[in-house]
């Protein structure tokens, strides 16, 4: 297992590194790549002002995979991880469980209790859905053809003791 360090702080060289990040993925769509780069940038620009948080996994190379999180707005204790991206040459490698597990420890010192994630129903996603799954989560919604036809949404829940 690779070693590697947290930061929390986002950085003006991190805009680089999550779209490199995502695009080398092949999930992720332009405009996904785009939004993904959004809050980063918003992040930048308001600082504590944004509700969108960040963690790196870092060596002393490169980011070697992030995530992005926040409190769902109107809520008192519910968590969204929008984004979670490992390198290509780390995937598999148990990064993005412990990348998982600090973005965690990270919401319940803030009081969260319950996390949720989505992702798409088509084939290309089953190794994001096993590894959510991997990581606790359970299946709590299926939106039918919510991205498109065939494309449907699945929502996953952890709640967090």
């Amino acid at each position: 297992m690779k070693t590697f360090t947290y930061r929390q702080n986002i950085k003006p060289s991190d805009i680089e590194a999550i779209a490199g990040l995502v695009e080398s993925s092949g999930f992720f769509s332009d405009e996904e790549i785009e939004i993904a780069i959004q809050l980063a940038e918003e992040k930048l620009d308001q600082k504590d002002a944004s509700s969108y948080r960040f963690v790196f996994a870092e060596d002393d190379e490169r980011v070697l995979g992030y995530t992005c999180y926040g409190l769902v707005p109107a809520t008192a204790y519910s968590y969204d991880v929008y984004w979670i991206v490992v390198s290509d040459d780390l995937r598999g490698q148990g990064v993005g469980k412990l990348l998982m597990a600090e973005t965690e420890q990270l919401i319940r010192q803030s009081g969260g209790r319950q996390i949720y994630a989505e992702t798409s129903s088509r084939e290309q996603y089953k190794p994001t859905q096993k590894f959510y799954e991997a990581c606790g989560f359970h299946q709590e919604a299926f939106l039918k053809n919510f991205y498109n036809e065939g494309d449907s949404k699945i929502i996953y829940a952890k709640a967090l003791k």
